[in-house]
Formats: C-alpha cells, sequence, structure tokens
C-alpha cells in the first residue's frame, strides 16, 4: 500500500502503518508450532505442541519408528530380495499442525523432508445403551511419506523413490473427551505402502497426546490409560496387594494368639485331681 503523494499527513500514515503491521503480527502470532522434543529425558521421544490464539490446542509426546521393507538386487544381478530399513523420527523435527472442533492434525517432517508424518485425529460423539451419548476422540488416520532414494536408511534401493504409506479404517487411541490418551508400551500400526506389495509398520511408544479440549497451556488433561498398561500395572501392583494381605493375616493371627495365651495365663488352674483339693484354700 503507498501512502504517498495522496495527502494523508505523517501521522495519518504513521498510524495505518502501525494498525497494518499489528495485524499481520496478530495474524502470525494465531498459530504457533513449537517442538520442544529437548525438555525430553528420553534421547528417542519427541515433544510437539500446536498453540492457536496464544493457547495450546495439540499436544502429542511419543516415540516413534517405521520398519520399511524395499527391494534390492541379488548377488545375481536377476532376482530381488526384500531388506528392512528402520527409521526412527529424530529430534529437531520440522512440526506443522492445525486444530478444531472436531478435527487436529499433526505433521512432522525430518531429514530435509526424506520422511514425513501426519496423524490426523477426530472427535464425535458415539451412542452408549447404558449411559447415552458420549463424546470421544480417536487417531483416524496415519500417512508415512518416505524417500528410499534417501541412503542413510536405504542402500542400493530398487525403483528408488518416494512413497507413500497410508492407514486402512484405523481407529486408535480412543479415549473419552476432555482426557489425554497416555500409553508406554508400544503399540503397531500397519500402513499399505504404494510401493507394491509392501507394508509398513509404525511402532509408537511412550505416546501421550491430546488433540481437544486442552483446559491449561502447555498442560496435559487427566490422562486415559492404554488397557495394555493398566493391566501391566496390575501384574506389578497385585503381589505387593496379596502381600500386604499376607502379612496382616500374620500379625492378627499372631496379635490374638498373645492375647490368648495371656488371658489364660492368668486364669487359676483347677486341678484334674480331687486328692489336691486339700492344698488349696
Amino acid at each position: 500500500m503507498d501512502l504517498r503523494g495522496r495527502g494523508f499527513p505523517s501521522i495519518y500514515r504513521l498510524r495505518v502503518l502501525l494498525m497494518l503491521f499489528h495485524t499481520m503480527a496478530r495474524i502470525t502470532a494465531e498459530q504457533e508450532v513449537e517442538n520442544l522434543s529437548g525438555l525430553s529425558t528420553n534421547p528417542e521421544k519427541d515433544i510437539f505442541v500446536v498453540r492457536e490464539n496464544g493457547t495450546t490446542c495439540l499436544m502429542a509426546e511419543f516415540a516413534a519408528k517405521f520398519i520399511v521393507p524395499y527391494d534390492v538386487w541379488a548377488s545375481n544381478y536377476v532376482d530381488l530380495i526384500t531388506e528392512q530399513a528402520d527409521i526412527s523420527l529424530t529430534r529437531g523435527a520440522e512440526v506443522k499442525g492445525r486444530c478444531g472442533h472436531n478435527e487436529s492434525e499433526l505433521q512432522v517432517f525430518w531429514v530435509d523432508r526424506a520422511y514425513a508424518l501426519k496423524m490426523l485425529f477426530v472427535k464425535q460423539e458415539s451412542h452408549n445403551a447404558s449411559k447415552g451419548p458420549e463424546a470421544t476422540w480417536r487417531l483416524s488416520k496415519v500417512q508415512f511419506v518416505y524417500d528410499s532414494s534417501e541412503k542413510t536408511h536405504f542402500k542400493d534401493a530398487v525403483s528408488a523413490g518416494k512413497h507413500t504409506a497410508n492407514s486402512h479404517h484405523l481407529s486408535a487411541l480412543v479415549t473419552p473427551a476432555g482426557k489425554s490418551y497416555e500409553c508406554q508400551a508400544q503399540q503397531s500400526i500397519s500402513l499399505a505402502s504404494s510401493d507394491p506389495q509392501k507394508t509398513v509398520t509404525m511402532l509408537l511408544s511412550a505416546v501421550h497426546i491430546q488433540p481437544f479440549d486442552i483446559i491449561s497451556d502447555f498442560v496435559f488433561s487427566e490422562e486415559h490409560k492404554c488397557p495394555v498398561d493398566e493391566r501391566e500395572q496390575l501384574e506389578e501392583t497385585l503381589p505387593l496387594i496379596l502381600g500386604l494381605i499376607l502379612g496382616l493375616v500374620i500379625v492378627v493371627t499372631l496379635a490374638i494368639y498373645h492375647i490368648h495365651h495371656k488371658m489364660t495365663a492368668n486364669q487359676v488352674q483347677i486341678p484334674r485331681d480331687r486328692s489336691q483339693y486339700k492344698h488349696m484354700g
């Protein structure tokens, strides 16, 4: 916008420029994405935050690895053999994201965009016969883009190039609305690759995600633990509980025995032989 030579006094030109500056700054600040992986004590875990209008709207912590099969020539240069690339999501990755009322998305890029991960979350209301309407969110789609010409993980790949692997009818990490999903156990998700007859496996672990309804900035809401973690926690605590109960039973038994022994020791012993009665009195 050229304000020169149109009869605008300098003060008005300055005000207009300031208004434009603040408008641009506000638009830029409407959405922020941050990679906070450096705050994690786990070197394999990444932490991503999406903020809109100065408030956190999506938080995700997880470690991710992708097992990607690819073809190479056999030693006879006639047959093909399948090798396997293990690709981990590395720290310092570029992140993008968006938040919505019923749909949120996280995108992560690393190794000069040779690899890209997109995770789509949806929130919906379902009907429970006993509890009535219930709102839940879930991971509904995963897309992984990889470049088999990238030499770090792929060596001598046949038909090297970019491939896309997508989930199929995915419904994972199902969580009640208003809660975060937490799972330390490793989970696998199968992705169908555009590389013919190849299936990519995504391995997630140390997961803590909340794509909707975050109340406090940079703070997860109450955790909804995955069934595997709950079962493992029960298996860990059950022996302790049984040990405590057994110890309590032993203590109570010993206490009852001690009280009974003390009471019987204080009672007068009546001799069974009547000839001893003359010695009493």
